[in-house]
């Protein structure tokens, strides 16, 4: 089945809705027709972004089964909180399962699931109603990740061998909602809101180009979490205030530092690392995302604060907080990074023209489901790995079942000490 034009409704308004809304200017033969999302406001303000872009003539849906019933509506992109995303999923095909609805594609923010199990019933779910599926991870698409893997591939690898070690960190000084701070809600903390991401650059840059996912298996994860700067006095009580008084983290804290190294084996046995690290108590100009990729004779590294000009504020200049410079920004004066085009430079341009181009060819697109489990299944490796600090063999036993303790709301470092 193909589509001339894809009419897309998201799920969830939000921080992540409007990042994928606002690159809408960049992706071509699809409009934002329509938002669901539990908040009215926001979902009214979402579709208004939509319109004032010029990306579609979005409108506020009672239900998702509303707007899978309305024949404009050729896909669904689920930005919704990742408590909610089974409910959505389910709902989803419970309209098409009915008669209510048909849908092309159906396409997932990052993660898949809290849990390996909520994972692979996300999957299960997207096989069962027959629809294309694609997971929202919107690093791979990144301009320098892409560029600088085809070059280092073709000109380094090529002549020289394969990389052999990649290393990609996502850094900043935490999220906008209190509900990723809760483990329970979230799934985690830091270490399965960004190591998704990390985990799946890193791989990708040393998988390649063109070769599928089980070039390289894993084989072993090892990881450490730790609650470093959120757990102290002063800045639980700020999230305290901040939830009105729903965060705990003197007793039931998230991790909001982690890192983990993951070994894969090539189809000749060659070994290859992955080292990521992730935090949510970075304080510098802002989101930091940076990636390496290391070879016998060769190396590539990116680093989002380098991107893109810088300017100098001096004290005298005196203006509102806010996020006008850079994702996260952590002040108004200083030497201060710009990244210019946000959208772009994370890579949810080329994300969406991705998973649009595929859901309009009636094909799968490069990212699936599937790979959004096996992502969930190497972050529980590494909840293992961290909770009884020992490398993990993987894949290890139990793993559909397991729930990080953060999860349950049974881990604190702090009672360690």
């Amino acid at each position: 089945m193909s589509v001339d034009r894809l009419g897309v409704g998201f799920v969830g308004g939000g921080f992540v809705a409007r990042f994928h809304i606002r690159s809408w200017v960049g992706v071509r033969d699809a409009d934002v027709l329509g938002v669901v999302s539990r908040a009215d406001s926001t979902a009214e303000e979402a579709a208004e972004l939509a319109r004032s872009l010029g990306v579609g003539e979005a409108r506020v849906y009672a239900t998702v089964t509303d707007m899978v019933a309305d024949p404009a509506i050729d896909a669904i992109w689920i930005c919704a909180p990742n408590f909610a995303r089974i409910e959505v999923m389910e709902e989803i095909v419970e309209a098409i399962e009915s008669g209510r609805g048909e849908l092309v594609g159906v396409a997932c923010e990052k993660p898949l699931g809290r849990n390996a199990a909520e994972a692979r019933r996300m999957l299960e779910l997207a096989e069962r109603a027959g629809l294309l599926h694609g997971y929202l991870e919107n690093q791979l698409f990144t301009p320098g990740v892409v560029r600088g893997r085809n070059v280092v591939w073709s000109r380094g690898a090529a002549l020289t061998g394969p990389p052999y070690l990649a290393r990609s960190a996502e850094e900043h000084s935490g999220p906008h909602a209190a509900w990723f701070w809760e483990g329970e809600l979230q799934g985690g903390g830091v270490l399965n809101d960004m190591m998704c991401h990390s985990v799946e650059v890193a791989r990708f840059l040393l998988t390649p180009p063109g070769a599928a996912r089980d070039a390289l298996v894993p084989v072993k994860v090892t990881a450490h979490a730790d609650c470093l700067k959120w757990q102290r006095p002063k800045y639980a009580a700020q999230l305290s205030e901040m939830s009105g008084g729903k965060l705990d983290y003197t007793n039931r804290p998230a991790e909001d530092f982690a890192r983990a190294m993951v070994e894969y084996r090539d189809r000749e046995g060659g070994r290859r690392i992955v080292e990521v690290t992730t935090s949510w108590c970075y304080v510098g100009a802002g989101l930091r995302l940076s990636m390496e990729l290391l070879g016998p004779e060769y190396s590539m590294e990116i680093n989002s604060l380098d991107a893109g000009p810088k300017v100098f504020l001096s004290r005298e200049v005196r203006g509102d907080t806010g996020e006008d410079l850079v994702e996260k920004q952590n002040a108004e004066t200083g030497v201060m990074p710009i990244v210019a085009d946000e959208e772009a430079e994370y890579g949810y341009v080329g994300e969406n023209r991705h998973m649009v181009g595929a859901f309009r060819d009636g094909r799968m697109p490069d990212e699936t489901f599937a790979d959004g489990l096996a992502v969930t299944e190497l972050l529980m490796a590494a909840y293992m790995s961290a909770e009884q600090e020992r490398t993990i063999p993987f894949p290890p036993p139990d793993l559909d079942t397991f729930v990080p303790a953060v999860a349950r709301g049974e881990w604190n470092p702090g009672r360690e000490q």
